[in-house]
């Protein structure tokens, strides 16, 4: 790791070059904390933290500011250009750090967000979802002191400072822009509100019907694009990438769910459990209703699965990690070969025998793609299974409904006997 130390000791010895024989030197407060800054990212130390926290203190505000701002606008860029976005950081501050430190993230990203006339729409949308908050020194939830405040600063510098480079999914602020990911909004307005009325029914049969049938369109349209553009000129033509948030607890559970839910599209998906997000890798058309349904499905198996422990309590059973693990893994598991069953099945009826390579031609695109992207990606083994109640009560929330939802067929009505009962 890159460490910036011994700074101090190069400028004494400039100082005493310049300074004439004899002459008294004044001390410079504003070089010596940018010094101990520069020494506390390399050095993870308390000590080190301690003294540039001291030193910045002792500074007039706006001097501390902007030195402050100065060196963490510099990391920021330097982030961005090793392959993160502004969502992956802000998981790992909000993992790794307290809110506060968030608040002052998302200042310095917006300070930072100035310096480029034009940001890619995804960038845009994942600044307008960062905390907001006072980024100074007082208020928004950030420490009053000053000592505290400086510390807390450099305790984000410090995280910046130290992430690796990543696999970039789209070029940094200021590169050479890309045409945006192409969307049609008619088919992804109606894909969310299936999943909104999914996610507010309290019939567990309903919202597996209606996941459904956004699983089902999201194929129609897949097919339909396949149908218009032919097959693939070249390697890599079409396929994009986006990164999405995978983050603790459970999160074993969610990247299994988001890798279902990809493949069911025809993505792939590479699961980051480090840095807390699954990449995939798609046709560029498809990315959106992935993460779309991925986040419907996952509201579903939080709703579903507190309706399972308050049954659990009422029984007189304690509700455990080990139940909620296993749980959700259930719930993944089976939703997702669920999905992929009704994605196989509108392919089947739906697909003209024309069509079909030119879908096999995608995929094995997408497919080139992950692996030119991740060469080192491995198959993941599945752990925390050990509980067999929250497994199959993780299987029967995800087995209330048939999933062949035909054309225009309407989900079954959650008040019918064939409906698999209300809760």
């Amino acid at each position: 790791m890159p460490r910036e130390t011994g700074r101090t000791n190069e400028n004494a010895r400039e100082n005493a070059r310049d300074t004439p024989s004899g002459e008294s030197r004044r001390p410079d407060p504003a070089r010596a904390a940018r010094d101990a800054l520069g020494a506390a990212l390399g050095d993870g130390s308390d000590r080190s933290l301690d003294t540039a926290a001291s030193l910045l203190a002792a500074l007039p505000a706006t001097t501390a500011h902007a030195l402050l701002t100065e060196r963490g606008t510099a990391l920021l860029g330097a982030a961005w250009r090793r392959g993160w976005e502004p969502a992956d950081l802000a998981r790992l501050v909000r993992r790794e750090l307290r809110p506060a430190h968030s608040l002052r993230y998302a200042a310095l990203v917006r300070e930072e967000a100035r310096r480029y006339a034009r940001l890619a729409p995804r960038w845009e949308a994942q600044l307008a979802d960062l905390d907001t908050g006072d980024g100074g020194d007082t208020g928004g939830g950030i420490r009053a002191d000053r000592f505290s405040a400086a510390a807390e600063a450099v305790e984000l510098l410090r995280l910046l400072f130290a992430v690796p480079a990543i696999e970039p999914v789209g070029p940094p602020p200021g590169a050479v822009p890309t045409a945006p990911l192409p969307t049609d909004d008619r088919e992804l307005t109606r894909v969310r509100a299936l999943l909104a009325k999914a996610e507010a029914t309290a019939y567990p049969a309903e919202a597996e019907a209606l996941s459904a049938k956004a699983q089902e369109l999201m194929t129609r349209h897949r097919i339909d694009t396949a149908r218009l553009a032919g097959v693939p000129a070249g390697p890599g033509e079409g396929v994009a990438a986006c990164r999405i948030g995978v983050e603790p607890p459970y999160g074993e559970a969610q990247a299994i769910l988001l890798d279902a839910v990809a493949r069911a599209s025809g993505c792939r998906a590479v699961w980051n459990e480090e840095h807390g997000f699954s990449t995939v890798v798609g046709d560029a058309g498809d990315l959106a209703a992935v993460e779309l349904l991925h986040t419907s499905l996952l509201v579903q198996a939080q709703a579903a699965l507190t309706r399972a422990e308050a049954e659990t309590r009422a029984a007189g059973r304690r509700r455990t990690k080990t139940f909620r693990q296993s749980f959700l893994l259930a719930y993944a598991e089976h939703v997702g070969a669920r999905l992929e069953e009704t994605a196989e099945a509108t392919v089947t009826e739906s697909a003209e025998p024309e069509v079909l390579p030119v879908l096999a031609a995608r995929d094995v695109a997408v497919t080139e793609a992950t692996e030119r992207m991740f060469p080192r990606a491995k198959a993941a083994r599945v752990r925390g299974i050990s509980d067999e109640a929250g497994w199959r009560r993780g299987r029967e929330a995800a087995s209330f409904a048939r999933l062949g939802v035909m054309p225009g067929a309407l989900p079954p009505d959650p008040r019918s006997s064939n409906a698999g009962g209300a809760d």
